[in-house]
């Protein structure tokens, strides 16, 4: 059976964030992920997670600085230090939550940096970041972003992030596949699905409604295809809901009992 995780930062707004943990219990979901946890403190945070009985699968290391746009450090030169106190506080968080996986954002790429030194940078920090969490039992993702959304993002393509899993040669470093990002980037999302979950490279799902990132029965994406590609592959990974409901969040669930099925 596919494992399905709420997406407590676009789900569930019409309840303040800690609130979402038992909205999405209520709602079936065994798993909940998540943007940002940081807005309070891990404990507290811990104590909604058990209370509504689900598991925290994901959520990201900080980004920067957040009122200046930032989308991430991993791949500024320069920013070290913050990035290393970033990862250092969001394996605080996993711990606490007991959360397996964490996202690691690249950043946008500066003006005038050649591409060649922002990948060096990136891999010297994953690299970094996964020997870090190794010792607590996390794996760090990288994700493709499309650049519709998140203009000047550095990572866009799902080759571009294995290649990088492959230079830094981590165990605990994987991709995070978002089928949304990709599908507005690259398309033929069939053919990537075959081609990367058997390498064992691909740690997370998420997926989306494509072009407005609402639920997953609405637009060009047939989900219903694609979960049952994922069945033949038999994936056994979470998937993240990470999707904008075009109404009320329990109201746009129909989709999701069919996709259990």
């Amino acid at each position: 059976m596919l494992k399905f995780a709420a997406n407590l930062s676009m789900m569930y707004t019409e309840h303040a964030f800690l609130d979402r943990y038992a909205a999405a219990a209520a709602d079936g979901y065994a798993g909940v992920e998540c943007m940002f946890p940081y807005e309070a403190p891990a404990a507290f945070v811990r104590e909604r997670m058990d209370a509504a009985g689900v598991s925290q699968v994901l959520f990201n290391a900080p980004p920067g600085v957040a009122s200046r746009g930032e989308r991430g450090l991993a791949a500024l030169p320069g920013r070290q230090d913050e990035f290393r106190a970033g990862i250092e506080q969001a394996l605080s968080y996993a711990t606490a939550l007991s959360c397996a996986q964490v996202h690691v954002m690249a950043g946008l790429a500066p003006e005038g940096v050649a591409r060649a030194e922002l990948l060096d940078c990136y891999r010297e920090n994953l690299d970094w970041a996964a020997r870090q969490a190794r010792s607590a039992g996390v794996t760090v993702l990288i994700e493709p972003i499309n650049t519709r959304d998140i203009p000047g993002y550095f990572l866009n393509r799902q080759d571009e992030a294995h290649d990088v899993v492959l230079a830094v040669n981590a165990p605990n470093l994987k991709v995070q596949m978002d089928l949304y990002h990709c599908q507005i980037v690259e398309g033929d999302i069939t053919a990537k699905l075959r081609q990367y979950l058997p390498t064992g490279r691909v740690g997370h799902l998420q997926i989306a409604g494509v072009p407005l990132r609402h639920e997953p029965d609405r637009g060009e994406l047939d989900y219903g295809w694609v979960f049952s590609v994922l069945r033949e592959l038999e994936y056994s990974g979470w998937i993240g809901c990470e999707y904008r409901p075009a109404a009320g969040t329990s109201a746009g669930l129909r989709w999701l009992a069919a996709a259990r099925g």
